[in-house]
C-alpha cells in the first residue's frame, strides 16, 4: 500500500475537502496486480483543477512512479464531468510512465475530453474498491455499454503509435481490445491474452505469447527475435476489431 499511501497524501494535500473520492480500477480489480501491473487510481474532485494543482501532481508523482515499485497512473475528474454521464467527458489531469519525458521537461496536463474514462468508470465501478470517499456507485453512473466499446475501439489509432516504444503494453491492451469488443466484458490483460492467443493465426500467436508470459513474470523482456513480427501482429488484430466493430 505504499505507493497508494502517497498517491491518497499528495491527493490531499493538493484538494484537500475538494477531494470527493479516489477509487482503483484496471489490474488491481481485474484480477490483482501482475509483475508489470500499474497502480491505477481514479479520483474525484469537487471543481475544476488549476494549473497550479496540476503542476503539484506532477512534481510529486514523478518520484513516487519513478521510484516505487510499480508504475503509477493517476488519472483525475471533476464529479459534475461525469455525472450525469456523458460522452466524452472531460479529464481534468492524467499521469503515467508513458508522458514522464514531458513531464520531466516541464509540462503540466490540460483538461481534455477524455473517452478512455468511460472503461476507466467501468472498471471503478466493478471492482467497487473505494481508497477514499464513498462508494463508486455513489459517484458514477453506470456507463452504457456502447460507449465502452466506442471509447476502447477508438483508442486503437494511437496504440499501434506507440507500438515501437512500448510493444508489450500496446499487444497486452490490443488484445484486450478485442476481447472486449467480441464479449462486452473487460478482462485481466493475461485473461485478455488467453481468449485471444487461440483466435490468432498461428504466425501470429508469438509476439502475443511473449507479451503475456512477460506481463505474468515468467519471461525476461525482449523484443528483438520478434521484432518483425510485432507490427503484422497489431496490425491483424487491428483489423479483427475494426471487422467486429463494423459488423455489429
Amino acid at each position: 500500500m505504499g505507493q497508494i499511501d502517497d498517491v491518497l497524501r499528495l491527493l490531499h494535500g493538493t484538494f484537500g475537502a475538494d477531494l470527493v473520492g479516489a477509487y482503483e480500477h484496471g489490474s488491481a480489480v481485474l484480477g490483482g496486480l501482475k509483475p508489470h501491473s500499474d497502480v491505477d487510481v481514479l479520483a474525484v474532485v469537487r471543481r475544476p483543477t488549476a494549473e497550479a494543482e496540476r503542476r503539484a501532481l506532477v512534481k510529486g508523482l514523478l518520484p513516487v512512479s519513478g521510484g516505487g515499485p510499480r508504475p503509477v497512473e493517476l488519472t483525475v475528474v471533476v464529479e459534475t464531468a461525469v455525472r450525469p454521464w456523458r460522452y466524452p467527458p472531460v479529464r481534468e489531469f492524467q499521469y503515467g510512465e508513458w508522458l514522464r519525458d514531458e513531464y520531466e521537461r516541464g509540462a503540466v496536463p490540460a483538461p481534455e475530453p477524455s473517452p478512455d474514462l468511460a472503461p476507466l468508470i467501468t472498471m471503478a465501478l466493478d471492482g467497487d474498491a473505494p481508497l477514499f470517499g464513498p462508494p463508486p456507485s455513489r459517484v458514477f453512473d453506470a456507463v452504457p455499454h456502447a460507449d465502452v466499446v466506442r471509447a476502447i475501439v477508438g483508442s486503437v489509432p494511437g496504440l499501434l503509435g506507440e507500438l515501437d516504444g512500448d510493444a508489450r503494453n500496446v499487444v497486452l491492451t490490443l488484445a484486450r481490445v478485442w476481447a472486449t469488443a467480441a464479449t462486452g466484458e473487460i478482462m485481466p490483460k493475461d485473461a485478455a491474452a488467453a481468449w485471444a492467443l487461440p483466435r490468432l493465426p498461428a504466425e501470429h500467436r508469438p509476439v502475443l505469447a511473449r507479451a503475456r508470459a512477460v506481463y505474468l513474470g515468467e519471461q525476461d523482456e525482449r523484443w528483438d527475435d520478434l521484432r518483425p513480427g510485432l507490427r503484422p501482429h497489431a496490425e491483424f488484430v487491428a483489423s479483427e476489431i475494426d471487422r467486429m466493430s463494423h459488423s455489429r
